[in-house]
């Protein structure tokens, strides 16, 4: 029989108004309003149910948001009787892999992510984002290496998509390099720090100073890494992955095909959207994805 993964989207998926028919219809309202009291952000029950979309958009908010969906959503799954053999996470989406593990509780894993995009948020570190389309991870690399100042291929998504990130006139002044290299496209990001790369280190040290407030327990199923793509089961060396993916890259082609050769036929997307099945479909059309994300797919498992 097929061994099943749970996977947990990141930063950008949030939308305004997720998790709402939950709160009001799943029976569970004073589960997320425990949830919501336990975070030090008193805004985010609003930002995240009614927006403004330039709020929830907020690192601060995006985070915790996305995170709190992907819990609840999570604890849902389970009680339906599925459980996982493996679990992964997109970058912010590793964090919450930790819940699907039972590594850390759901109270700790949101205060853990809620000080992640605090720490984020306020970090000052300036740089962006690309994502680079139609060439090889490899090619996009390379022209990486030939560009002078810090440009660093930081997110695997899918075999013809690969994110760049670094300081903001590099990555900016070069979106043309990549095309006249054989990119089909190459996209400005909307996001606030240019995350996964190396400049992102001093804020690693940070988020890894909170790491000794938690209880941390030793996983339920393995995680796999999002900068090696390799199996994690002690929660050493999953805290160790989470401070390097602060400023290393997301493989998430390698993820995915890690978890098929260890015999997963099936990846249940929990979390708002559907970002993570469109890259999964393009890694290995082989492996069957269920997305998660509303009551309505709860209700239909």
């Amino acid at each position: 029989m097929g061994k099943i993964a749970f996977v947990y989207p990141g930063q950008g998926s949030q939308q305004v108004g997720m998790g709402l028919d939950l709160y009001e219809n799943a029976g569970i309202k004073k589960d997320i309003d425990n949830i919501f009291d336990s975070i030090d952000n008193k805004e985010l029950k609003e930002v995240m149910f009614n927006g403004p979309e330039e709020e929830l958009k907020n690192t601060r908010n995006a985070q915790p948001a996305i995170a709190l969906l992907s819990v609840i959503l999570t604890k849902l799954v389970k009680e339906k009787g599925i459980i996982p053999d493996y679990v992964a996470g997109h970058s912010l989406g590793e964090y919450t892999a930790l819940y699907g593990s039972e590594v850390l509780s759901e109270t700790d894993i949101m205060k853990l992510i809620s000080k992640r995009g605090e720490i984020m948020a306020g970090s000052g570190i300036e740089g962006t984002m690309a994502a680079i389309l139609g060439l090889e991870a490899s090619e996009v690399e390379k022209i990486c290496g030939e560009i002078d100042g810090v440009i660093e291929a930081v997110n695997f998504n899918d075999p013809k998509q690969t994110v760049v990130a670094g300081d903001k006139n590099t990555v900016e002044g070069n979106l043309d390099t990549f095309k006249q290299k054989g990119a089909k496209r190459a996209i400005l990001l909307a996001v606030s720090g240019p995350f996964h790369s190396s400049l992102m280190k001093p804020v690693a040290e940070k988020i890894k100073d909170e790491f000794s407030k938690f209880t941390w327990n030793t996983p339920k199923c393995p995680l796999i890494a999002n900068t090696t793509a390799t199996e994690l089961e002690n929660t050493e060396n999953i805290q160790n992955e989470l401070f390097n993916q602060t400023f290393g890259p997301v493989k998430w082609v390698d993820t995915i095909n890690k978890l098929a050769e260890n015999g997963v036929e099936k990846i249940y997307e929990i979390g708002p959207g559907s970002v993570l099945k469109g890259m999964i479909k393009k890694i290995n059309g082989n492996i069957e994805v269920v997305n998660i994300s509303k009551l309505e797919d709860l209700e239909n498992l």
